[in-house]
């Protein structure tokens, strides 16, 4: 029994540093086959939605994916019965992400057309990262955070700025305009105000009075404006998280997380601002 056991724990202690680790030959060869196998997958879902391609080879890519779909599903067993702490890696970003990597297809069975979801398995791709060592980037991918992270509060109040703008813009459209020009109702006034603010201008919908065409040259204008509001308040809050990221402890020199920090998190000792 307890020989058993212990054959069970090499096992799992195998199986572990071949799929979660990346610093071992067999554990990169793991994972290079596994990004070529989500690539492949991915690849015959685009083929699948082509019709001529459909009506060929159609039940060879059936065949294909329900075959990815059970390497997959293994793998995620496999990843669970390995795993030290099964219930963590289940709940965690990866282990979601793994299981509705292959979750999709057997909801096909019960809901037409639901497969096309397993694109979502590109997220799997992720694990770039780890293969190739990707993670000295991460010092500028946490900038980038950071920067996102302190401007969301002032682009939310752009963003109610400018859902107020058209909501208004758009309502005095449908007043000047109305239905002779397209503007049935207050709602697809509204649409042709986002459209024309952010200059997509799809022509579908244009005023054809002299009030409302120079209405639509404000609008334009505005738009012009606008676009280059969200640009400056991230540039700005890059600059200022870059500004952040440069500072290093005087003891280690290496960089601190965070200007609040008391103590650094690499040698403990207490940060001089």
């Amino acid at each position: 029994m307890r020989q058993s056991k212990r054959a069970n724990d090499i096992l799992r202690r195998k199986i572990y540093i071949i799929i979660f680790r990346s610093d071992t030959y067999a554990g990169k060869l793991f994972d290079v086959i596994l990004l070529i196998m989500i690539l492949l997958s991915i690849l015959s879902v685009f083929m699948e939605s082509v019709a001529s391609f459909r009506a060929e080879y159609g039940p060879i890519i059936y065949v294909i994916e329900w075959v990815f779909t059970i390497l997959f599903t293994i793998e995620y067993a496999l990843r669970i019965y390995s795993s030290r702490h099964p219930k963590k890696y289940i709940f965690s970003f990866y282990g979601l992400i793994d299981l509705i990597a292959f979750l999709p297809t057997y909801l096909s069975l019960l809901f037409v057309g639901s497969h096309y979801l397993v694109v979502i398995r590109a997220f799997r791709l992720l694990r770039v990262f780890r293969v190739l060592k990707l993670s000295r980037y991460m010092y500028e991918g946490n900038i980038l955070s950071s920067a996102l992270k302190g401007s969301m509060h002032k682009i939310v109040v752009f963003l109610a700025s400018v859902v107020i703008l058209v909501t208004i813009i758009g309502t005095l459209m449908y007043l000047i305009e109305g239905n002779k020009s397209g503007f049935t109702s207050i709602p697809t006034s509204i649409y042709w105000a986002i459209v024309t603010i952010t200059t997509v201008g799809y022509g579908d919908i244009s005023p054809v009075s002299p009030l409302g065409q120079f209405l639509a040259s404000i609008l334009m204008i505005i738009g012009y404006g606008i676009i280059a509001v969200p640009t400056g308040i991230v540039s700005v809050e890059m600059a200022r998280a870059t500004e952040e990221a440069k500072k290093k402890c005087t003891h280690c020199h290496l960089p601190i997380h965070s200007t609040k920090d008391k103590f650094c998190a690499h040698c403990g000792k207490e940060v001089i601002k």
